[in-house]
């Protein structure tokens, strides 16, 4: 199977950060406190959620980012992320824009999206993926004083 076929399928949910493009988040956001969603290789914080550990079910704090399987569960991926920084996390999301779907309008649009121009290039790959690409940032209420 080709990369872009992975893409359109849900053959495999994860695909990987282009360091480049994370880059770019460490120099804004410092570094994370946790990656939520990754596996051993390919882990963005010190401290990091496999699938066998199952970040849905784990508590997020401080720094957070997320690149989240990108299949069927991604509406509970956001929904982890919006409620962890309705707790007091700050939860970076690199996530398809798929504005069309309920998870989008559910979640996403609660942050602060920026759209990323052009396609990125994850994990390997030679080609770009075939949709776009948005951060979504969510973070703590702000507290009455």
């Amino acid at each position: 199977m080709s990369f872009n076929e992975g893409l359109r399928s849900s053959a495999t949910p994860e695909w990987s950060t282009p360091p480049e493009f994370f880059k770019q988040l460490v120099d804004e956001f410092g570094e994370f406190d946790l990656d939520p969603c990754s596996t051993a290789d390919n882990a963005k914080a010190a401290k990091y959620f496999t699938q066998f550990d199952d970040g849905l079910v784990q508590e997020w704090s401080g720094k957070v980012f997320m690149n989240p399987p990108y299949g069927r569960t991604i509406k509970q991926w956001m929904r982890k992320a919006y409620e962890s920084a309705q707790s007091g996390a700050t939860v970076v999301c690199l996530v398809p824009a798929r504005t069309d779907t309920g998870w989008w309008h559910d979640y996403a649009a609660k942050g602060e999206v920026r759209f990323i121009r052009g396609r990125l290039k994850f994990g390997n790959s030679k080609n770009s993926a075939p949709f776009p690409s948005a951060v979504v940032v969510f973070t703590p209420p702000q507290r009455m004083r």
